[in-house]
């Protein structure tokens, strides 16, 4: 393979990735997906010399490592066969190719807008004018919901087809607004106000995105976290998971009516997060990762608090899913509703949730492992019905597998380093990567700096970026009275989609 493979939060000299003929990139990586055990992390351009440098990242999960390619191209050249054409896995980072830098392709089966940002090459496309993909007959009909939304998460529209009551076809439309993420990194200097964007990115996944960017500028930086700020960073992470997968069994009960598990799912969401606040001033642990460094230590006492806070938080957990699992009310919602069919998932390249509820085993504390888990035999949740209730399922026992992570870490606490080392200038001319997965799945993190050091150009993944797909596939052949509850069971991003 023309490649170069690395491991996860490695920096390797930009010139050191080898450059391919476009024909020879498409023919590698789309090779390289064809074993189950790869799928694509990353496959973005950037402003290169006088055309784009097309930079490819494939990720080998049974060797924990990561393949990293690129080609150059020129935006006003010929139309180019498309990745896509021969792996739907691909389709995303190509549309956002062709919309960011007016990429065409010869034979890309979905080649649309895909987020409207600012930056795109051509700004005569306006989101008013989506070309929706439509189906002449009198007797479907157009359902269209948003993009004003009906609570208070950000805007997205999605336009259904509809026979009766049923789905034959859903598309989701994102890119109702944008702050500029990428962008705002390169401007922001200081490790504090780039980590500060970092923590923005998604206001659920503030752990997440976070520990991607310290990971990444650390290995950039030749610095190596003691074990305090990886014991620190990994149960946050864990936290983080454990609160937000709560909130989304109140949502799921929220949605089918079931007024008890919307409650007390949501109370017990509330000490999980209370203790972040405790612990560093913020509910969702805005401050608490850091470049380096962080403010506030672990310490016993804190300790003490979280196992009081487990030991009272599990058995009122396991005793309300319990229950709710036993009421055929329930199930009738779940079972069976909104499914994606294994090769569905492998098909479009899905991640976290989205892939381990149906069968595949994908999981970056197992694969590519950071942290604690560098050092740990994570096993991953594995679910096979591709279901509402498999979602459900898999955030329950994620819940008490984390609890029995953090409860073990407890036990041995690391010792605070009276001095920790010096953070230095991040190397020149490099490529850095970091993979995290948080609670929704994979989070990935690029960077590439200049010959001063400086920021070229950043890169950021949110899992839902492969995962909306999913959702769209989940509820074709479902009644359009159950895409609440097939929607929130994913519960995807679209500020971390349309950053």
């Amino acid at each position: 393979m023309n490649c170069i493979s690395i491991s996860n939060n490695q920096t390797i000299p930009l010139r050191d990735i080898p450059e391919l003929d476009y024909d020879d990139l498409l023919e590698m990586n789309t090779k390289l997906l064809e074993a189950a055990e790869c799928h694509c992390v990353n496959y973005y351009g950037l402003p290169w010399r006088r055309g784009i440098k097309l930079l490819c990242c494939i990720a080998d999960d049974r060797a924990r490592s990561i393949h990293v390619s690129s080609a150059e191209i020129r935006p006003d050249g010929a139309p180019l066969p498309s990745f896509t054409a021969r792996n739907p896995a691909f389709q995303a980072f190509e549309r956002e190719l062709a919309e960011n830098f007016g990429v065409a392709y010869t034979d890309h089966p979905w080649l649309k807008p895909l987020r409207y940002a600012s930056n795109r090459k051509d700004r005569d496309q306006r989101i008013s004018n989506y070309p929706f993909y439509r189906i002449d007959s009198e007797e479907l009909h157009e359902v269209g919901v948003g993009p004003i939304h009906a609570g208070i998460i950000e805007p997205g529209h999605f336009r259904f087809i509809c026979n009766g009551e049923q789905i034959l076809h859903l598309e989701i439309q994102l890119g109702y607004q944008h702050r500029g993420i990428e962008p705002l990194m390169l401007g922001r200097k200081k490790p504090l106000e780039r980590i500060t964007i970092a923590e923005s990115i998604a206001g659920d996944s503030v752990v997440g995105h976070s520990l991607a960017f310290v990971s990444l500028w650390e290995s950039l930086c030749r610095f190596n976290p003691p074990e305090e700020l990886l014991f620190a960073r990994t149960m946050a992470l864990e936290l983080e998971r454990m609160a937000i997968h709560t909130g989304d069994l109140s949502a799921i009960c929220t949605d089918i009516a079931y007024q008890l598990g919307s409650a007390v799912f949501g109370r017990l969401r509330t000490p999980l997060i209370n203790f972040m606040q405790e612990w560093c001033g913020n509910r969702l642990a805005r401050g608490l990762v850091r470049v380096g460094r962080h403010h506030f230590p672990f310490t016993e006492s804190l300790a003490q608090r979280l196992i009081q806070l487990l030991d009272d938080y599990e058995p009122a957990l396991t005793e309300m899913y319990d229950e709710m699992k036993s009421l055929p009310t329930v199930l009738a919602r779940l079972e069976k509703t909104g499914v994606v069919l294994p090769e569905q998932a492998a098909s479009i390249g899905a991640v976290g949730m989205a892939a381990r509820t149906s069968g595949i085993s994908r999981d970056i504390r197992k694969s590519h492992p950071f942290g604690l888990f560098a050092g740990m035999d994570h096993q991953p949740i594995v679910k096979h019905h591709g279901d509402v209730y498999s979602r459900t399922q898999l955030r329950n026992e994620e819940i008490a597998q984390s609890a029995r992570y953090v409860r073990g870490w407890l036990r041995d606490i690391p010792a605070p380093v009276a001095e920790l080392p010096v953070l230095g200038r991040a190397l020149e001319n490099a490529f850095s990567i970091s993979l995290v997965e948080g609670w929704r799945g994979e989070i990935c993190h690029c960077a590439i700096t200049d010959d001063e050091g400086e920021l070229l150009h950043y890169k950021v993944k949110d899992p839902s970026f492969h995962n909306w797909l999913a959702v769209a596939l989940a509820v074709r052949n479902n009644e359009i009275s159950d895409f609440p509850i097939c929607n929130k069971s994913f519960n995807l991003s679209y500020c971390g989609h349309d950053l």
